[in-house]
């Protein structure tokens, strides 16, 4: 684990000039968004590993309704299959997408389904938060796992109760959204930084040659349209969207507790703090002592208790004292060259963040 903390850091650490990046890839264009739909169907021609219908009433519950509206009168019918499951089925529309085209969609066994490889998504109708109907969704279920079952037990990889559906919703209605009349559009940072706002700005208005792009603030610029000279609105955010921008970025030391991953920049510094570190171990065992009469002695046997207590102080790192300004990637290289693990050098930089010496945001994961 050391050794894949040491090539992350020394892969990321390294001194590196900044580099430029396109506006479309720093910022949202405002109304130009996709929308998550959902809707609840029917699984069929499972191999055995659907919903048990006495613990899931909800999918005979559908599976009545769906027969009824193809004309099969199944009232007070009594039928047990094991190949059929309900669902939550999940996509997104994206932005100006148009009736008739294709989607991707997720598939959710919702009930005691064991699997639903091999199974058939009966026609689904897919609602957006508005409650009305924007796609329609149908098509074989491809499982993201694999079971396997014998008399005596079985094994499964994955996630079989799960799948997808490559392009397996139609859109049937669009969303009401003309963007040719928008005359002001407003670009929202995914980062909201004033720095990296303001050099947007000066970007677009150094392009255009006037005063079109506004700062509003650290995350919203606006850009009056008719100021552009564009011939539309779509015109104007391709000559906007390629334009180069050297963004600014947060100190920032990110920490995976799980593989003990530590990622930062070459911008995080620390000022003068003091690191001592050290484990202790307290062991206690119990050894009881037996205690016999002599020969031809009254008495009995009794057993005394005896108690072993210590404590045990492995090797770590002494009283060291970081100088002002040192970056942390240098505090980081010291300590592996002083063998020191991955999670306790997590230990160390939560207590130097904790001592306020540590001048950068702190995510743990």
């Amino acid at each position: 684990m050391l050794n894949i903390c040491l090539i992350l850091l020394s892969g990321l650490l390294a001194p590196a000039e900044a580099q430029s990046v396109r506006i479309k890839d720093l910022v949202e264009v405002d109304g130009v968004r996709s929308n998550d739909l959902v809707g609840y169907g029917l699984v069929v021609g499972l191999n055995g590993t659907g919903d048990g219908l006495r613990n899931a009433p909800f999918t005979e519950e559908i599976m009545q309704n769906i027969l009824e509206r193809l004309g099969v009168n199944v009232t007070g019918e009594q039928f047990r299959p094991r190949n059929v499951a309900a669902v939550f089925v999940t996509g997104r529309l994206p932005p100006f997408a148009r009736t008739g085209s294709q989607i991707d969609v997720t598939v959710s066994a919702i009930g005691d389904a064991q699997s639903l490889l091999g199974g058939t998504l009966i026609m689904t109708p897919l609602n957006a938060a508005d409650g009305d109907i924007y796609a329609v969704a149908q098509g074989t279920i491809i499982a993201g796992g694999v079971e396997a079952q014998g008399d005596a037990g079985g094994v499964v990889q994955g996630v079989p109760t799960s799948g997808v559906i490559p392009a397996g919703a139609r859109i049937e209605r669009e969303v009401e959204f003309d963007f040719t009349q928008l005359s002001t559009l407003r670009l929202a940072l995914r980062e909201p930084d004033f720095t990296t706002a303001a050099r947007i700005e000066q970007a677009i208005n150094r392009t255009v040659g006037r005063s079109a792009a506004v700062m509003l603030d650290a995350g919203t610029i606006s850009v009056d349209l008719t100021q552009t000279g564009a011939a539309s609105p779509a015109r104007a955010v391709v000559a906007i969207e390629n334009l180069s921008v050297e963004p600014e970025r947060r100190a920032r030391v990110v920490v995976d507790q799980r593989s003990g991953t530590i990622v930062m920049g070459d911008d995080v510094r620390i000022s003068r703090v003091a690191v001592s570190q050290g484990n202790l171990t307290l062991r206690i065992e119990e050894v009881p002592l037996t205690v016999q009469p002599s020969p031809f002695a009254e008495g009995e046997t009794v057993v005394v208790p005896r108690t072993n207590a210590e404590i045990l102080e492995e090797p770590g790192i002494g009283l060291a004292e970081v100088p002002e300004g040192t970056s942390l990637s240098e505090v980081i290289a010291g300590l592996n060259a002083l063998g020191v693990s991955p999670r306790d050098m997590i230990d160390i930089l939560k207590s130097i963040k904790a001592a306020g010496a540590l001048h950068a945001e702190f995510v743990v994961m």
